[in-house]
């Protein structure tokens, strides 16, 4: 997803590629959604900084909605999506149906054929949003998470363009 590109839709939703002054955001974002298993400030600026990784954001009507972080390797055909957080007050408005859908669209870009993931056992919302975006369970990671919860892990395989 090149920077310049902003995906929008009709009710004031945009995606488009993080900047470095997003950092704050970013960061409030983490610990707002997440209980556990939180990036550092750190990472996070370290992955707006490198081309191994694609930070994706999503603003509702201007305001910060949400962001997802997509990982790559060099020589691989697969796409982590690493992160994927929505802010408490934009839920159930598509922000991480727009989201995942941004990621394919960078995986693509990137020449991958698949996306993967792992989402916590208990993130029934998330599992919902990656399914009804054709991701397919493959494996389980026990007590994958500093809480001892279980990782499924999912993948979708991508179409060509």
């Amino acid at each position: 997803m090149p920077n310049a590109t902003t995906a929008k839709s009709s009710a004031g939703l945009s995606v488009r590629r993080s900047k470095p002054s997003d950092l704050d955001a970013l960061w409030d974002l983490e610990n707002q959604v997440f209980d556990t298993n939180r990036m550092s400030r750190r990472s996070l600026r370290r992955l707006l900084a490198v081309p191994t990784a694609a930070v994706l954001v999503a603003e509702d009507g201007g305001r910060f909605a949400g962001a997802a972080i997509v990982l790559f390797r060099a020589n691989s055909a697969i796409g982590r999506l690493y992160s994927l957080a929505v802010a408490p007050r934009f839920t159930g408005r598509g922000i991480g149906s727009a989201l995942v859908t941004a990621v394919e669209k960078a995986a693509r870009s990137r020449k991958c054929r698949f996306v993967r993931l792992e989402v916590h056992e208990k993130n029934h919302g998330a599992i919902v949003c990656y399914r009804k975006a054709g991701f397919e369970q493959f494996d389980r990671h026990h007590e994958y998470y500093e809480d001892k919860g279980h990782a499924l892990r999912f993948e979708k395989r991508l179409a060509p363009r």
